[in-house]
């Protein structure tokens, strides 16, 4: 097999459930998934899958969570322990699609079903309560290795072994790890414009780096 093929490492799914975290706090996520062998992907989601937080998770725009395997690896070494499957509540663990390669508006046919790439994931303290891990949250932020959202296209199934193959590369070739960077920098307003330019690029980022372009440019005016 080509190295630089895209494979499935992991598929899970999971529905919010009941998070215990330090000092017997607790909350409710949909964080923890379990590894299955086949689902099938809708346009919300992946069947036997939800959010608890609908205001900052979920939606058409982001109803697939991807994660590149090789970054447990780094994470790991860090943090001296072994993570958790699906650590960062992804669905799809991936291999050789790193934040680096992969561009918003990418398409990609999984299986029977098609997915878009909308935006990069903006991960949360949930990560670090649910790794147990106060560090992690800020090194995703820091690297930029946060992982990717998609939208579906084409609704279908997907089996753990099931093929990842590029239909189309989007013109524009912005790339995850490019819209992390300037997202979290939050300082150069021609970038986000450009960002802001991709059609693929998910409403929610649209709407946020619109709010960040106006700030910045009111602040060059005063």
């Amino acid at each position: 097999m080509e190295k630089n093929i895209a494979t499935i490492h992991t598929l899970a799914v999971g529905m919010p459930k009941e998070l215990h975290y330090s000092n017997g706090r607790s909350m409710i996520t949909g964080i923890d998934k379990r590894e299955v062998h086949e689902v099938y992907l809708a346009t919300r989601g992946f069947e036997g899958d939800d959010v608890a937080d609908k205001k900052h998770h979920g939606g058409p725009d982001r109803a697939v969570c991807l994660y590149p395997a090789e970054h447990y690896i780094q994470w790991e070494k860090e943090l001296g322990k072994t993570l958790p499957t699906a650590a960062f509540g992804e669905n799809l663990t991936v291999t050789n699609m790193m934040e680096a390669d992969v561009c918003i508006g990418d398409t990609y046919k999984i299986g029977d079903a098609i997915i878009q790439i909308t935006q990069g994931r903006v991960p949360c303290s949930t990560i670090d309560k649910y790794t147990e891990a106060n560090t992690l949250l800020k090194r995703l932020i820091e690297t930029g290795y946060t992982g990717f959202l998609a939208r579906v296209l084409n609704e279908g199934t997907i089996r753990a072994d099931s093929r990842i193959e590029l239909i189309e590369r989007h013109p524009a070739r912005i790339s995850v790890l490019h819209c992390n960077e300037v997202y979290f920098k939050n300082n150069d307003a021609l970038a986000m414009k450009r960002i802001q330019a991709v059609d693929a690029l998910a409403e929610d980022w649209k709407q946020k780096l619109e709010k960040r372009i106006q700030l910045l440019q009111s602040r060059v005016e005063k």
